[in-house]
């Protein structure tokens, strides 16, 4: 059965990790547009100052505080939404953390606490959501990264997570697919955020973190978001650079290595000293309510992304440029 989603505006929508970076921004997008809201956090001083701020200008709203890393909290995110609205339309699992250091730094423990958040919770949140939404409908919107479709040195527990986010996702589609279940199950893949993930990381690094550029603003992710949560996608890229990586780590893997060992190491790494390694959000929640990291250095805009959303305009584009590359090729080798 093809999903049929409600507008935005006459949707109940539940979203994790919602006090920070691009959960926060898609609360107050989603506000804007009149959806009812179910936010889930660590932090109940930043959730309940979140809840106030959309209150005031007239939204409904509950807030939970749940580890989205432990099932049984999530399964009260659920029960919540259906006592307060009598159920939701649309569950955006966006809760994440990363640490920065090689493997052999990174103690398992920790490499465990961020399986829990990032991998389990979007399994918790994904099965909460479809026990629900397979006899109601609506959508799963799963937030990944760039980073499912290739290596990412100096991150490599979170790139292991988001390629595990990546299978259970498509294959969690394909079985709602199967049941002829009306449920959108959509991946979203940005590039880099200007978000605060890299600050809110646990760092084994000598040096202070940074996402690499190009970086996006997490604007474009929210938008995306809640383009699929009205509009059944498979997987949204959100930055051109996120399709690229993800072509040419597919297309040309042994180039694309070279590339990544020779440069993303040090992308990664800025030149002012670590600070205290307790510093992270790793376990406990991160400061609240702070969109964005404070670069000023992030692009505000992306037509490839906007021509994504639009599948036949995006193919068109694709073979339009590929045609283009092809005959500027053919009359370099006729001369």
């Amino acid at each position: 059965m093809k999903p049929t989603l409600k507008n935005i505006g006459s949707q109940v929508i539940v979203l994790t990790g919602a006090s920070s970076g691009v959960g926060l921004v898609t609360a107050r997008k989603a506000a804007q547009q009149g959806a009812r809201l179910v936010l889930v956090a660590r932090s109940e001083g930043s959730l309940h100052q979140l809840a106030e701020e959309l209150r005031d200008h007239g939204n409904e709203v509950i807030t939970v505080v749940a580890d989205v890393g432990k099932h049984e909290e999530v399964g009260k995110v659920a029960q919540a939404a259906i006592e307060r609205f009598g159920g939701f339309d649309t569950w955006i699992n966006n809760a994440g953390v990363t640490i920065f250091g090689r493997h052999c730094d990174v103690p398992l423990e920790d490499q465990r606490r961020l399986f829990d958040t990032n991998y389990w919770g979007t399994v918790h949140g994904s099965l909460a959501a479809a026990a629900h939404l397979r006899e109601h409908g609506g959508a799963i919107i799963n937030m990944g990264s760039e980073a499912a479709d290739g290596p990412l040195p100096l991150q490599s527990a979170y790139a292991a997570s988001q390629h595990a986010i990546k299978g259970f996702t498509d294959s969690l589609r394909l079985e709602l697919e199967q049941e002829q279940a009306p449920v959108s199950v959509t991946l979203i893949k940005p590039a880099g955020l200007e978000t605060p993930l890299a600050m809110h990381a646990k760092n084994f690094l000598d040096v202070e973190p940074r996402m690499p550029p190009p970086l996006y603003d997490p604007a474009l992710a929210a938008d995306a978001i809640l383009f699929a949560a009205a509009n059944p996608r498979r997987e949204l890229f959100v930055g051109a650079a996120a399709k690229a990586f993800s072509a040419a780590a597919y297309h040309a893997p042994h180039t694309f290595d070279r590339f990544m060992r020779r440069f993303m190491g040090r992308a990664q790494q800025t030149h002012h000293p670590a600070g205290p390694l307790e510093d992270n959000a790793l376990y406990g929640s991160g400061s609240g309510l702070q969109e964005r990291s404070g670069s000023h250095n992030a692009l505000h805009s992306c037509p490839y992304t906007t021509t994504a959303r639009h599948p036949m305009l995006a193919t068109a584009l694709v073979v339009g440029a590929s045609a283009a590359v092809a005959a500027v090729y053919q009359l370099r080798h006729k001369r």
